[in-house]
Formats: C-alpha cells, structure tokens, sequence
C-alpha cells in the first residue's frame, strides 16, 4: 500500500551552497500525489515543482529541480534518499528558499524525525518501474548502469586520489530497512582544496566540517573523524537513491555505478524512459511490496546510527 506522513514534519537549517537559511516542512498528501516540492516564497508563477527526473537541471555539485517556469530548488538528494528509504510515496515538500537545509549532510535527521512522526497506510496499491533490459551511460572513465532485478540493489565503487578515501566499493540491497541501517548516516565528502577552490567561486558557503566529512590527504579534519571506514562511498550510494527516486516510483533494478555522480545518474534516468522497451509499470503485490526500500521500516532499524 502506499504511505504518506501521518502528521507534518518541520526543519530548519541552511543550504550547503548557498549558505542561506531555510525552513522546510514535509506535509501528508493524498493517494498518487508523489513528491512535490513547493517554494513558499515564489508569489508569481508556479511555485510547484514534481520530484521528477526530467525536471532535473544537470549540476556536478548536487540535483537541482526545476520547473517551467524557472522555479528551482537544490540538493534535493538527502531528503529524496531519506523519503525512498523510509517508504514514503505521497509527501509535499514546502520550502521557503531555494536550497535543502544540509543539516549535519546525512540524511539521518531526516529518516530520525520522519519515523519519529509516524506514517499512515492509504488505500491503494504502490506502482513501480521494473527495469526489463539493460542500459548503460558513460562520461569518461566514469559510468552507470541499471540492470533487470527483483529488488532495488546498489553497487558502487569509488576511486579518489586522497588516501583518506582511497578505493571503496559497496554492494547493498535496498529492500527491508537497509538503507536506514547502512546509509542514513553518512555524510557528504569533499577535499580542502576544492572547498576552498568553491568558496573563492561563492559555492559552498553553508559548508562546515560539522556538515561535511573534509579530507586532506590522508587527514579527515571533520572533528570526530569517520562513521564508517568507508563512509565515503555510503555516501555516495545515499546519493544514488536519492537520484534514482527521481525516477517518479520505485524501481526493480540493479543500479552499478562507476565513479559516477549525479548527472550521470540523471543521464541514466533519461536513458531509461528513451528506451520504451527497457521498462514498464507494474502494481506490487504484498510480496513485490515487501521488497521496495523502506517497507517495514521501524525506529529500531535507527540503533546502528550515530
């Protein structure tokens, strides 16, 4: 069954880029709404914008939605991963400003106040996407695929240059709480020289290294050091599922990702829908229900996290 908010969900904080504050409040939604983002402070045009993988415009530094009308609202990822991996299919986003609050740049917090909240099952069966062939997208040395699966899983590997990352790779179902165990808690990473290269730019200016995992060399200079040894390709994988969940359901597939970001992920998205012979609809049963990330997630699964 699909499953929205029982009541609604408030945060605050500011935008890792923009470093502008902002107000965010996940309110319940009716059967078939999907997940809708709405800009509080847009008065003229439409200040509402789906969820949607073709209503991304392509950035290498988050995913940022837009509308016709140039509405926007960015770094999207965290909240659309927390959102998947918690089960929630029908939510409205209503946000004051142009940019996701970052928090500590995990999605725990969302995943904490959302299960805390509560959901509520609605009357009507979940559709999902099942993958029926593959395809594959390339930029360089980098790449992505989504292959044919009975259930979402997730296989990435990284290859950074700084020993404090290194070589990761990470395979994951997604199904039965998996993402709230393994995931939820990892935050987004990046190197001294390109916070600083950034912020000569006007980027990153909400970043701190209470938010952010930051690496020089092999030094973390996040106080407290890693969550996880490899903490940086969770991460990475959080990412992928928030993107992916810009698909407009759930999907059935195998995600591989290759050094991949999140136009390439994007990129795989539109790949997918070009392709009329690579997918179709289908309404889950209770066994293919049980499967998709998020079901039967419960508060406990959270015992693992920091």
């Amino acid at each position: 069954m699909q499953t929205t908010l029982i009541t609604s969900v408030t945060f605050d904080g500011v935008g890792l880029h923009s470093g502008k504050p902002a107000r965010m409040i996940l309110r319940p939604a009716p059967v078939n709404h999907g997940i809708v983002f709405r800009r509080t402070d847009v008065t003229q045009g439409d200040a509402r914008i789906p969820a949607r993988w073709d209503r991304v415009n392509q950035s290498p530094l988050c995913t940022l939605l837009e509308n016709a009308d140039g509405v926007s609202v960015s770094t999207v990822e965290h909240i659309m991963a927390a959102l998947t991996g918690c089960g929630v299919h029908n939510v409205l986003v209503e946000i004051d400003g142009p940019e996701v609050p970052i928090l500590d740049g995990s999605a725990s917090e969302f995943v904490l106040r959302i299960l805390n909240h509560g959901l509520r099952k609605q009357d009507a069966p979940v559709r999902a996407i099942e993958v029926l062939a593959p395809v594959e997208v390339r930029r360089g040395d980098a790449w992505a695929r989504l292959e044919p699966a009975a259930a979402l899983t997730i296989d990435f590997h990284i290859d950074f240059a700084d020993r404090a990352i290194g070589v990761q790779h990470k395979v994951l179902n997604m199904a039965n709480g998996s993402f709230v165990r393994e995931l939820c808690d990892s935050r987004t990473f990046c190197r001294k020289a390109d916070v600083d290269a950034m912020r000569s730019n006007g980027l990153a200016l909400g970043g701190t290294l209470e938010n952010a995992v930051v690496v020089d060399g092999d030094r973390v200079l996040s106080p407290g050091g890693l969550r996880h040894a490899d903490e940086a390709v969770r991460h990475k994988m959080l990412d992928a599922l928030g993107d992916l969940a810009l698909a407009g359901a759930p999907l059935f597939a195998a995600y591989t990702g290759h050094r991949a970001g999140h136009a390439l992920t994007n990129d795989l998205l539109r790949a997918l829908f070009a392709r009329r012979d690579a997918w179709r609809m289908v309404t889950c049963d209770a066994a293919m229900a049980a499967r998709l990330p998020g079901a039967g997630v419960h508060l406990g699964e959270l015992r693992h996290v920091a």
